[in-house]
């Protein structure tokens, strides 16, 4: 695809600036700025990773892998700001998810040990856990205030921390689980998967496509219900203080 060609793409960001135009939606100056900083940074990121292809090298591989946690941690703590240390769980999440995927791809011989594969699939581990960790802190959050009295009700009785917020937290991480399961259900069916289009539109055998697709949507499904339980159980215990009353969620 040439950049003439990309240019002619923008034809679909006119459509979105005109329905928001006419419908007095207001986004036109979100899309603007979202079409742009995509632009920016997708190329950038191209330019980058053709250097680090290049390279090989194992230092420029772990510098992109760590500046990935580190943007998905700053995006996704914005959901979390009333959870003390929720900085430093969220990166721990992230870390163990990434170092437990890859141990499995690369000790497995899955995959080969190459910036191209380790590079490629650590931004969709990362990536999709970040989304399924914004979708548990907003679902958590809502599940703990509309129950505070049930939680407060469980402790004043002796119940444990744990048992308060029990049916709170195992709600939250089903729900944060849902999407992912229910997509993986019509997969090939609704729609077909980005990595396997991208790789058919390249001239990649279907077959092969399919199997790389594969690999990723039971990774997704992996990293989907890790991230749930490991932010999960290490954010519950910070709703209490130390003679175990319930906090204020903010």
């Amino acid at each position: 695809m040439s950049y003439l060609t990309l240019a002619l793409t923008l034809v679909f960001v006119l459509i979105p600036l005109l329905l928001s135009k006419s419908l007095g939606l207001g986004l036109e100056k979100d899309t603007v700025i979202a079409t742009v900083r995509s632009i920016i940074q997708l190329l950038a990121v191209g330019y980058v990773l053709n250097f680090v292809f290049d390279s090989e090298s194992f230092l420029f591989i772990f510098l992109m892998v760590a500046l990935m946690i580190a943007a998905a941690t700053q995006n996704a703590r914005k959901k979390g700001t009333g959870i003390r240390g929720v900085t430093w769980k969220l990166t721990l999440t992230f870390v163990s998810i990434e170092l437990l995927t890859q141990s499995i791809l690369i000790g497995f011989n899955i995959v080969p040990a190459t910036a191209q594969y380790i590079i490629s699939l650590s931004g969709m581990v990362v990536g999709n856990s970040m989304v399924l960790a914004i979708l548990f802190l907003n679902r958590f959050s809502a599940e703990v205030e509309s129950n505070r009295d049930i939680g407060e009700l469980i402790l004043s009785l002796g119940g444990t921390p744990k048992q308060a917020i029990h049916q709170q937290l195992i709600t939250s991480i089903k729900a944060s689980m849902i999407p992912t399961i229910e997509s993986q259900k019509t997969i090939g069916l609704v729609q077909l998967p980005g990595m396997m289009s991208g790789q058919i539109i390249a001239g990649a055998d279907p077959i092969q496509a399919v199997q790389f697709q594969l690999l990723v949507l039971f990774l997704l499904l992996s990293t989907a219900a890790l991230t749930s339980v490991l932010l999960g159980f290490l954010v519950y215990p910070t709703l209490f203080n130390e003679r175990m009353q319930q906090i204020p969620w903010k």
